[in-house]
């Protein structure tokens, strides 16, 4: 992972000098002699793919320099929003039309009341590195961080794509939808850009039977992206599979879903295709009561057709999404007022994944929890499926979203490797919509190499550094390189 710290201004700027009261030293996390050498030997410099990720492919291929720190650093990132609003900031700091100065001093004001959160540790990890600062952010020092930031923000290396290239990212997993053209990945793919930038397909609007309008307005616009005329489930699934040819034949290897459970219902009946057939003609009447029954007979055909094209099918699982339905008319989706939900996983997910089992359809498959208490039930369904001749085909994917903290990540960790083998994992990702958040593959590795270091140490496991390193390579790097077929 390559330092950025050598593009900033000289040494004699004192925010690049380390100050005596910092906790960010080249040590941080690492509170054993073996989590060190397992770190600086083997993780600290292994090349990232980032499978899975928020990053928009037209900001990477327009390549265009960020104006100043709050449109890089705090635009788009709810976890800021979510600390602040607790703080009672005022929404125009977060969201609002307060200028971007000002955003950044309100942030960080808030910055000192977030120790414990993860936030305390990310964002001095994003200011060190890329941007060499090592003072820790306050309201007294805000505008001269923002003032050194931004200048180095003009520097080549501070656009999208010399934030990838210096972070040592190998490839990025985009997350689009079916209808989306592409545009920006082809152009790109032409580009002789060094980073492979492939798109993933994200279908879960099509599973909304229930949404109404914009439902409709929705499959009016698959339709045209398609050249398919949806007047029935079976043309629907016809403008789905053309889209998964045109997904594939653009580098696409990967489908993503967002979904509370897997809905596995009824097989399809003649009932559904009517239910269908009303909700394009405007009549909702029926389509709540369906909508779970309809979700797992297009979701299962969509599997079908990944595990034909040898594609990685991930599962993102358990979130409650806008709980706040007045601030989800003033902000939209994705702002900050989703949750951990406590669904029902188990059932339908064993008989969702035996279905395609049993017609030998089961694409790989990484499933990601965001329930902590479920943890266990994830990692031991993973052992349900597994298939020789594949390491690690079903995967209990890393800790998301509300658990990609430390004791979060240890836990998945934990029961990863007590229910399965963590030897066989394919480690972290960002999910994120940041050019700034690739520090969390380093918190990651940091985390990763003081388990085993700890474990070294009291005698858990043996003092055979050079295996355990190569476990942790394979973890950092590896083992994500084999199981993608993002070469094929």
């Amino acid at each position: 992972m390559k330092d950025h710290t050598l593009l900033a201004p000289p040494a004699s700027n004192h925010m690049l000098e380390q100050p005596k009261n910092s906790f960010l030293t080249e040590d941080f996390l690492l509170q054993t002699e073996t989590a060190r050498r397992l770190y600086h030997e083997f993780a600290k410099d292994q090349p990232i793919i980032d499978y899975h990720c928020h990053l928009s492919p037209e900001a990477i291929a327009r390549n265009e320099h960020y104006p100043d720190m709050s449109s890089i650093w705090l635009a788009g990132d709810h976890y800021k929003w979510r600390a602040m609003r607790t703080l009672g900031v005022e929404e125009s700091y977060i969201t609002g039309d307060a200028s971007n100065a000002e955003k950044f001093t309100a942030w960080a004001r808030a910055m000192p009341y977030t120790m414990r959160n993860p936030l305390y540790h990310w964002a001095q990890m994003e200011l060190k590195n890329p941007f060499g600062v090592t003072e820790l952010l306050t309201e007294h020092n805000a505008a001269e961080i923002y003032s050194h930031c931004n200048m180095l923000l003009q520097q080549p290396a501070f656009t999208p794509q010399g934030l990838l290239t210096g972070y040592g990212v190998e490839m990025v997993g985009t997350t689009d939808d079916p209808t989306d053209d592409l545009h920006y990945h082809q152009q790109l793919a032409a580009s002789g850009f060094g980073v492979k930038v492939l798109p993933s397909f994200r279908p879960d609007k099509v599973l909304n039977l229930a949404g109404g309008d914009t439902y409709r307005a929705y499959l009016r616009k698959l339709a045209d992206a398609s050249q398919v005329k949806i007047v029935s489930v079976d043309t629907l699934l016809e403008a789905l599979q053309n889209r998964v040819e045109f997904f594939h034949a653009n580098g696409c290897r990967v489908s993503d879903h967002g979904l509370s459970y897997l809905p596995f219902g009824r097989a399809r009946s003649k009932k559904m295709d009517e239910v269908f057939a009303a909700v394009l003609a405007g009549n909702d009447n029926e389509a709540s009561a369906l909508e779970q029954d309809f979700a797992g007979v297009i979701l299962a055909e969509l599997c079908k057709l990944y595990h034909q094209r040898g594609w990685v099918q991930q599962f993102h699982l358990g979130a409650l999404r806008n709980n706040n339905s007045r601030m989800l008319q003033v902000n939209g989706p994705d702002t900050g007022y989703d949750s951990i939900g406590d669904f029902a996983q188990a059932s339908s997910m064993s008989t969702f994944f035996n279905a395609l089992e049993q017609q030998d359809s089961l694409a790989k498959t990484i499933l990601y929890n965001l329930n902590p208490a479920d943890n266990a039930t994830f990692a031991a369904m993973t052992g349900n499926f597994q298939q020789a001749g594949i390491k690690g085909k079903i995967q209990f994917g890393s800790a998301w979203w509300f658990l990609d903290q430390l004791d979060g990540m240890k836990d998945q960790m934990n029961a990863l490797s007590n229910m399965g083998l963590i030897s066989c994992f394919v480690g972290m990702l960002t999910d994120s919509r940041s050019f700034l958040s690739y520090s969390r593959h380093e918190y990651f590795r940091r985390l990763l190499c003081n388990m085993f270091g700890d474990d070294v140490e009291q005698g858990l496991l043996p003092a055979d550094i050079p295996w355990i390193g190569k476990m942790v390579q394979d973890i950092c790097y590896r083992n994500a390189k084999d199981y993608f077929p993002f070469g094929e």
